[in-house]
């Protein structure tokens, strides 16, 4: 049985396998053409694909390498997806429309069978949104979206071309659930005053509608599916937002059954963008992240009823581990890359793991590590994956020039068994402490020389020193800054810079410098004696202002002018300032 987790980035350099833990060694790759240009691990891990120029290998994993089963002669490919059981791979590429209007139109989605290798089907899509073909999870149906309609086959027999048709008015987005039971779901946008709409169609039946929900404010839609299939969560989206509290537009969330017994809108409890959903494996759970940062994160119940609240922090991301026992809920893209990973079953935050400049985030298979990675297209600077414990500590870490893309392999969780106790924190890496600046930056012209005011009073700010301190530089003193003993470069003892012309004359005697005299402070608001008459003179100015300030008052108050609370606060203490200054004044004569 198999007891490490298997891996592949692809960088500068090509593509990389490892598997791990303890030690991530790289496996390996067989004899691949060239460098790809991308990779895609199948849904079940028996299958890793290649996408090159001229083709697509699809090789066979194992911990001991990988071998070529399959070239795909496709020249040009963009996307490729697996079908759930993989035996079919769908292949995207570019549109070109023919030079001869008479000429058929550039098939550019192609199914390919990989047992025989030969091209099932393919079908002309100009846009590569919603291009893929989807399937049911069995592989008994697929699908997919040609204008007002969404058209079905049976992948046993592509031949006998479209099965099944469900047609409905501007249909603009669907999905096909995974299960035992096939289930699509169909989204029509609003129009015309009409609500926009989701519904839910069996798909051996496509008559009448399972379940069904109006809303307004949505111009696109996410479905999110538990892994049973039974319900799904419906994240709408609008570009504008009718109410004006948000620049990216509006968002809401909506909950369905398949039976039809059962649907709401989920209630957040907090204003602002829905920023991810993440279903718990069990089916039976989901959590939000949401609102305007901090964000909020919510575990809700199969009911859409709220659990647990997991508190306000700058986060957008949340994933559940394979086991479900896990989560992680984190800040990535403009945030710094801050996650927390929660224990579901006591509800306890086990660690906090600093990640910053993550561009992606993954569980492990087996459930028991977390992979981050910052890539080249978010990042230019510190690219490379660093793998994490649950518990924090830092395992693994690759650095490399140029990372494009990362990916863990699928593996049955249960090649993993779920303990009851959590694992030990495992011994980390050491990673060096990135170097202290070694001082504050000045340009050239302010470089070994008398520090210039503006220089100095910036240093003098971040020390803590008080602006009216700065001491008085005389002829001699040292040089702020400088090494200890020595003295204003081309400086005499006047303060004046030498002549260099009656130096060149032979001048070069010049008279010894006088000794250092300590730099002369004048007394100033900082460094008044408490107790002194100077204190005592500078409190009854401020209480003469204040008495100004006052009588301002109470004529403005006379001109029938509101004051607020505070103005007529400061009205009422006139008699405590005038006994104050009272007290002032025989010691001051």
């Amino acid at each position: 049985m198999s007891t490490t987790a298997t891996l592949a980035y692809r960088d500068n350099a090509g593509v990389t396998v490892m598997t791990g833990p303890p030690a991530y060694a790289p496996v390996p790759t067989g004899d691949l053409p060239g460098e790809p240009r991308s990779f895609l691990f199948s849904p079940l891990g028996k299958f890793m694909a290649f996408v090159f120029l001229d083709r697509i290998v699809v090789s066979k994993v194992a911990h001991e390498g990988l071998e070529v089963v399959r070239e795909l002669a496709v020249p040009g490919a963009l996307e490729i997806v697996f079908s759930p059981r993989e035996t079919h791979l769908s292949v995207y590429v570019r549109y070109n429309a023919p030079k001869d209007p008479d000429a058929p139109a550039h098939r550019n989605v192609s199914v390919w069978n990989l047992q025989t290798g030969e091209e099932a089907v393919s079908f002309t899509q100009k846009n590569m949104s919603n291009w893929n073909v989807q399937w049911a999870e069995d592989e008994s149906y697929c699908a997919r979206l040609v204008g007002n309609e969404i058209q079905f086959y049976e992948p046993k027999n592509f031949s006998k071309g479209v099965t099944n048709r469900l047609k409905l008015e501007s249909i603009s987005a669907f999905s096909m659930s995974p299960g035992k039971r096939p289930v699509v779901a169909v989204f029509v946008p609003e129009k015309n005053g009409k609500p926009g709409s989701v519904k839910l169609f069996d798909v051996a039946s496509l008559t009448k509608p399972l379940s069904e929900k109006s809303f307004f404010r949505a111009d696109t839609v996410q479905f999110h599916w538990n892994s049973l299939g039974t319900n799904v969560l419906v994240f709408t989206h609008t570009d504008v937002d009718a109410t004006g509290q948000s620049y990216y537009g509006e968002t809401n969330l909506y909950y369905l059954s398949i039976t039809g017994n059962f649907d709401c809108k989920v209630d957040l409890n907090k204003p602002g963008p829905i920023h991810d959903v993440c279903w718990s494996p069990n089916a039976k759970e989901f959590v939000v992240v949401y609102g305007t940062m901090p964000a909020k994160a919510t575990l809700f119940d199969h009911r859409a009823s709220a659990l647990y609240e997991f508190g306000s922090d700058a986060r957008n991301q949340v994933k559940f581990n394979p086991h479900g026992r896990l989560l992680f809920i984190g800040g990535f893209g403009n945030l710094a890359g801050d996650m927390d990973v929660w224990d579901r079953r006591t509800l306890k935050k086990l660690a906090t793991i600093h990640a910053s400049n993550s561009s992606s985030c993954d569980w492990s298979p087996d459930g028991r590590h977390i992979m981050t990675s910052t890539l080249y297209r978010r990042l230019k600077v510190d690219n490379g994956i660093k793998i994490w414990h649950f518990t924090g500590v830092l395992v693994h870490k690759v650095d490399v020039k140029e990372m494009y893309e990362t990916a863990w392999k699928f593996d049955p969780s249960s090649l993993w068994p779920d303990r009851a106790a959590l694992s030990p924190p495992p011994p980390g890496i050491v990673v060096a402490a990135p170097p202290k600046p070694a001082g504050k930056y000045r340009p050239p012209g302010a470089r070994n020389n008398a520090s210039t005011t503006v220089f100095y009073d910036r240093d003098a700010i971040d020390k803590g020193i008080a602006a009216g301190q700065r001491p008085t530089l005389v002829p001699g003193a040292a040089v702020p800054g400088a090494v200890p003993g020595s003295a204003i470069p081309g400086a005499k003892p006047g303060g004046k810079k030498g002549n260099r012309k009656g130096a060149k004359n032979g001048d070069d005697a010049a008279p010894p410098a006088a000794p250092a005299t300590p730099a002369v402070q004048q007394p100033t608001g900082a460094g008044i004696v408490p107790g002194s008459a100077l204190e005592s003179e500078k409190k009854l100015r401020q209480l003469q202002k204040k008495l100004r300030q006052i009588e301002e008052l109470k004529q403005k108050q006379a001109a029938g002018q509101t004051l607020e609370l505070t103005q007529i606060q400061k009205i009422q203490s006139e008699d405590s300032v005038r006994q104050e200054i009272e007290k002032l004044q025989p010691s001051l004569e």
